[in-house]
């Protein structure tokens, strides 16, 4: 059966978000979610939102909006800021915990927009948000590059219909709809796994290790090993060419599928 995503534009209405140099958060967020959704119904998504205008939502208000629509998954919109402008850049995703599908989605959309030039700052588990607390589906937090980086602006203004499309593929990837990109099966997702350890320590020494280099690294526990991987690409040669960078800086590698 079909799965049913909410789409939601954080902010709004007498809530701007972060300013900067008089851009509005909400105005991006709302403009990336309606873009993205376009691209997903497009392709046959069962797609609804929280809001499509200008208008003021509490966090409690948004998931329960997504609660009672019956939604399979939840993703809300942001840009993410920091104390000084131009101090950090890059895409991060924000989850309740690190498991399940919303773990596989939130990776393979930090890739995504890795793709079209992005900083993979990578995936985040944040709790105490209320829109990731609160929601009954899994849920996850997107933010789409520092609103207060001339980098990350100029990245998110002239990449924006390639940005909207990547995500909404690996939205859609995720789903397992099919039909991604015109594609007859759905999306494959490659991944640069490093190591694959018996022992959760040692998998952990060198998950912190390319955390700190600023891979977006991961563990995936399965079949009784804990495998580090980083990234998640719909793209085949973006995987071969952060295998490329991992191999130059020492660490053995395989692409996964």
């Amino acid at each position: 059966m079909a799965k049913k995503i909410i789409l939601d534009a954080g902010h709004g209405g007498s809530d701007p978000g972060a300013v900067f140099k008089g851009r509005q958060e909400k105005d991006d967020n709302l403009r990336l979610t309606l873009a993205v959704g376009e691209e997903l119904r497009n392709r046959g998504v069962d797609v609804e939102y929280t809001r499509t205008t200008d208008v003021y939502q509490t966090p409690f208000e948004k998931a329960t909006i997504a609660n009672e629509s019956g939604a399979d998954f939840f993703v809300s919109f942001h840009r993410n800021s920091s104390p000084e402008e131009n101090q950090y850049n890059g895409v991060e995703v924000l989850v309740y915990d690190k498991n399940g599908e919303k773990l596989d989605m939130a990776e393979n959309i930090v890739g995504a927009s890795g793709e079209v030039g992005f900083r993979e700052i990578g995936v985040k588990e944040r709790p105490g948000l209320v829109v990731l607390r609160r929601t009954k589906m899994p849920a996850l937090l997107i933010e789409a590059g520092f609103i207060n980086s001339d980098k990350d602006n100029e990245l998110f203004d002239s990449q924006f219909d390639q940005l909207a499309e990547n995500i909404a593929d690996a939205i859609q990837g995720t789903l397992n709809e099919g039909n991604v990109s015109g594609a007859t099966t759905a999306a494959a997702t490659y991944r640069v796994q490093t190591g694959s350890f018996k022992n959760r320590e040692n998998a952990d020494r060198m998950l912190y290790e390319l955390q700190g280099q600023g891979y977006p690294a991961f563990i995936l526990d399965q079949d009784g090993y804990f495998r580090v991987q980083v990234g998640g690409y719909q793209s085949i040669d973006n995987a071969i060419s952060m295998e490329q960078r991992l191999r130059m800086a020492g660490y053995s590698t395989i692409i996964t599928v």
